[in-house]
């Protein structure tokens, strides 16, 4: 059945990468232009070291001079009322993916059965999966609805 098939079969490619020197503003383009919400976070050998997720950068405290802030994809919110704005603007976008991403990975094998990448979707609050092969080299995403669409396949 569709659900012994591998995760491999099901992802999407290729995976848009950051390092966590990449500046959050290049990252959050990243996101806007491919329409996807979250990045695996990989060294110079392409090794997956976490993962920056739209949630990352949805609310995030900061310091006196920044103040709490909404950073919603290319929009920047302010909740106080900003004093020096372009700078603190750019404080902000200048900031890199180091400062905000998550050694919490959301990821599984590439010879996953779908199944149980199902599970794991299911059983963690996330949308997706980073999927690796033997190197921890990201190669591919799952998302919940790949998973639906496989199933869909099978019994349409």
């Amino acid at each position: 059945s569709m659900l012994e098939r591998l995760v491999k079969d099901f992802m999407s490619t290729p995976v848009h990468t950051v390092s966590p020197e990449t500046t959050l503003q290049e990252a959050l383009q990243l996101l806007s232009d491919h329409h996807i919400s979250g990045l695996p976070v990989v060294k110079n050998d392409g090794k997956i070291i976490g993962e920056l997720t739209e949630k990352d950068l949805m609310v995030r405290k900061s310091g006196i001079d920044v103040g709490p802030y909404l950073l919603l994809l290319d929009s920047l919110i302010y909740l106080n009322n900003p004093i020096g704005w372009d700078k603190q603007v750019h404080q902000v976008l200048g900031s890199t993916v180091k400062e905000l991403m998550s050694n919490n990975i959301h990821r599984c094998d590439q010879n996953l059965p779908l199944s149980k990448a199902a599970k794991l979707l299911d059983n963690r609050a996330t949308q997706r999966l980073i999927v690796i092969d033997e190197e921890d080299n990201p190669i591919g995403i799952i998302t919940r609805g790949d998973v639906v669409r496989a199933l869909a396949e099978e019994w349409i």
